[in-house]
Order: C-alpha cells, then sequence, then structure tokens
C-alpha cells in the first residue's frame, strides 16, 4: 500500500501549503515533458500527483488517514477510488498551478488557446434519512458547453480561426531584459490574441467567438451513505468546456446535511434522547426507540435504572462513509416530570415521599466528587 505522505515528503500534519509545496516541487522534478517522456519519471509523476490529489482533498485525506486506501474505495460514481492516469496528472497540475508545457520549460504549447474549463460548486441539501441510506440525486446545473454551430472554434460557420501573427500562435510573447545579474526572459500573454494563439476575424453569431454557450444539464449522482455537511465529492470532467477546444472541468458536489430535531450527530454515532415515568425507571420496561428511517428498536430498561442513563445499541447508527462498518445509536432516558397532576395522584405521591424520604446523600456526595475531579478541584 502507497504511503502518501512519503511519496510527498511531508509528514502526517502537513498543512495544506506544504502539500502545495512539496507537490510542485517533485512535480516540477519528474513532469514528462522535462524528462524527455521517460517511462520512470511519468511513474513517478503520477504517483506524486495521486498522492497530492488525494490530500489535498480534506474528504478523501480523513478516509485515508484512518483507513488508508481502503478508505477511498466505494461510495458510488464519482467518489470511488481510482489510480491516476497521465492525462489526469497532467490535467491536475494544470488545474492547480496553471503551467503549460512552454512555461515551465521553454517548449512550445501544442494546444493553442485551448484552456481548461472551470468547476463548478453544486450545494446538495440532504436529510438525516437519506445520510443513513445513501441516495441517489439528479442535478440540474448550468455549464458552458462546446457551442454546436462553430463546434467550439469561435469562428461563423465557412471560416477557421487565424494563427495569431503577434506570437505565432503560442498564445504569449517574450521579452529578453539585460542586467548586471545576466539576461532574464519574461513571459506575458500575447495582447493581439489575449493569450488565445488565433484570432476570429468573423466571430460565430450564436456563441460571439467563445466557442462555447451557456446550457442546462441534469447529473445523476450516487450520493453514500454517512456523509457530513461541508464533505463534498468531486465529479470528473462534467464542469465547465474549456475555451477554443480545452477540456471540462469538474463539478464539486458539497454536502448540506439538515438537523434532526430528533438526533444530535457526532460523525457515525447518533445520540437521542427517550422520555420516561418514574414507575417505568424503578419497575423497569421495554421501551420502543424510533430510527432514522421510520425503523424501530427496542430497548430494556431494567428496573431500577437511573433518570440520564445512557443505553448503546452497536451498530444502529450512520454508515461510516468510503468505508465498511456502521456507527452506534445511544439513547439516553430521561424522566418526564407531569406539569399538573389531580388530588388522586397528590395523595399518593405525597404518600410516596414518606416512604422514600430524601434521596441518598452518597450518591450526591460520589457526584460532587467526580465532577471535582473533572474540574481538577
Amino acid at each position: 500500500m502507497a504511503d502518501y505522505y512519503a511519496t510527498l515528503g511531508v509528514e502526517k500534519s502537513a498543512s495544506d501549503d506544504e502539500l502545495k509545496k512539496a507537490y510542485r516541487r517533485l512535480a516540477m522534478q519528474y513532469h514528462p515533458d522535462k524528462n524527455g517522456g521517460a517511462k520512470e519519471a511519468e511513474e513517478k509523476f503520477k504517483e506524486i500527483t495521486e498522492a497530492y490529489d488525494v490530500l489535498r482533498d480534506p474528504q478523501k485525506r480523513a478516509a485515508y488517514d484512518r483507513y488508508g486506501e481502503a478508505g477511498l474505495r466505494g461510495g458510488g460514481p464519482g467518489s470511488g477510488y481510482q489510480h491516476v492516469d497521465l492525462s489526469e496528472a497532467l490535467n491536475i497540475f494544470m488545474r492547480d498551478f496553471g503551467f503549460g508545457s512552454s512555461d515551465m520549460f521553454g517548449g512550445r504549447g501544442g494546444s493553442g488557446g485551448a484552456r481548461p474549463g472551470g468547476d463548478i460548486k453544486v450545494g446538495v441539501p440532504l436529510t438525516l434519512a437519506e445520510v443513513a441510506t445513501g441516495v441517489d440525486k439528479v442535478l440540474n446545473i448550468k455549464v458552458l458547453d462546446t457551442c454546436d454551430t462553430c463546434t467550439g472554434s469561435g469562428a461563423e460557420v465557412g471560416s477557421t480561426p487565424q494563427r495569431c501573427a503577434t506570437c505565432g500562435g503560442t498564445g504569449e510573447v517574450r521579452r529578453a531584459q539585460r542586467s548586471f545579474f545576466g539576461q532574464f526572459v519574461s513571459v506575458a500573454a500575447c495582447p493581439t490574441c489575449n493569450g488565445e494563439g488565433t484570432v476570429v476575424a468573423s466571430p460565430c453569431r450564436k456563441c460571439k467567438g467563445d466557442g462555447r454557450v451557456r446550457v442546462e444539464k441534469s447529473i445523476s449522482v450516487r450520493i453514500p451513505g454517512g456523509v457530513a455537511t461541508g464533505q463534498y465529492m468531486t465529479l470528473r470532467g462534467v464542469g465547465n468546456v474549456g475555451s477554443r477546444g480545452g477540456g471540462k472541468g469538474d463539478v464539486l458536489v458539497v454536502f448540506e446535511v439538515e438537523d434532526n430535531p430528533r438526533f444530535e450527530r457526532d460523525e457515525e454515532d447518533l445520540f437521542t434522547e427517550v422520555l420516561v415515568t418514574y414507575p417505568q425507571l424503578v419497575m423497569g420496561t421495554e421501551l420502543v426507540v424510533p430510527g432514522v428511517v421510520g425503523n424501530e428498536f427496542k430497548v430494556k430498561v431494567p428496573a431500577g435504572t437511573q433518570s440520564g442513563h445512557l443505553f448503546h445499541l452497536r451498530g444502529k447508527g450512520l454508515p461510516r462513509v468510503n468505508a465498511s462498518g456502521t456507527g452506534d445509536m445511544h439513547v439516553r432516558v430521561q424522566v418526564w416530570t407531569p406539569e399538573t397532576i389531580g388530588d388522586e395522584e397528590k395523595k399518593l405521591l405525597k404518600r410516596l415521599a414518606e416512604l422514600h424520604g430524601n434521596a441518598p446523600k452518597d450518591r450526591n456526595k460520589s457526584f460532587w466528587s467526580r465532577m471535582k475531579e473533572v474540574l481538577g478541584a
């Protein structure tokens, strides 16, 4: 099993900035264009890019830290784990650092004005019941897609974009300056073609020369059980298309789990509270506790149970996201005090008070002793 932290040469506590610096340094060293396409360098480039892509994602990093590579597998389309290929590794590098081959190594880019498309962030509200089972959702999103009139060229039908005469199609201009320390070369976007490498003399009337139009699309996505608010999954290659034939960006599906009045959540564990009467605690009873998805669980309350006691139902909580196993449900019983009582009840309670007297002092002393220990008094 790969050690992603060792692959990048960072500690497990590394910050996002430290991860990015380590990846950038190694990517510049092993980039295929710098190593003449050597197979060994290509494999190393894919390894470090895969490690960086997992650790830069908070959800993937948490799953990896807890379960290793096994925690990255499963969870439906878009959320599963797979090794990156060279094309994806290059896209990740350009996405996060904006570098192409010509920027790093002085070569000439072969894609002209093609630029990768931007990512889209979509918030998806979820109920706790949906989190408990996982759910299929259909997302209606607006994206920039390839213009069907000019097929992405940006030029009117019957015409074609022409290579920019200023930059020769590279999309950039270079200026050499001499100084005391030697010659420096500055690179800037071409002012004639705005860095696209081509000039459209007759822009497409539908897309106004951009090569893209905004359309509404429906995307089906399987959201795995156990997700939490703020976590997200990445749908690769379904976002905005890039200009001049550039690749598509991603869609980031961000989860927003609604509060449930009956349950408190702590990761995959659930906490709920059930009201019981004093006789039920004294003599014992069997409670029926409603679950998250309309199911029910039975809890046997032994005679003499104290108010506030916590019962644990193993495996009745939420599934662990992208991993096997299920959390627990914790049921706290609290005595119910009626706000009004009748005359007959008052007589019975007075007689009961005479029989019981006050609560045991030893128990109160034990409680305050424990509180002092907690508070360090």
